[in-house]
């Protein structure tokens, strides 16, 4: 195996590396949506966009496991608390109209 050949083979795997950075890094950030990041790495990453994508991507932090379940509790909380305002304006309201009431 000549030198010119060891040096292909180099070349190759820094190439490979530097191509599937994003998704290595992805990886070893233990992202969630690791598969999803590779596949979108592997397919766009050739544009100089999408390698730059991936990249931000998958520096980003862990998205929370159930989104959905996160978003209803946000709403709930968000509706009883203003339900709870409501309810408290509501009390002192007729409580201002009996005291000058009487």
């Amino acid at each position: 195996m000549g030198t010119s050949t060891v040096v292909q083979a180099v070349a190759a795997v820094v190439a490979l590396g530097s191509y599937f950075l994003p998704a290595i890094l992805a990886d070893r950030r233990k992202r969630h949506d690791v598969l999803t990041l590779a596949l979108f790495n592997a397919c766009l990453g050739w544009t100089g966009f999408g390698w730059l994508a991936a990249l931000y991507w998958a520096l980003q932090p862990n998205p929370p496991k159930d989104v959905a379940v996160e978003v209803l509790q946000t709403r709930r909380t968000v509706t009883m608390r203003s339900f709870s305002v409501a309810l408290v304006q509501r009390v002192q309201n007729r409580a201002s109209r009996n005291k000058n009431g009487r």
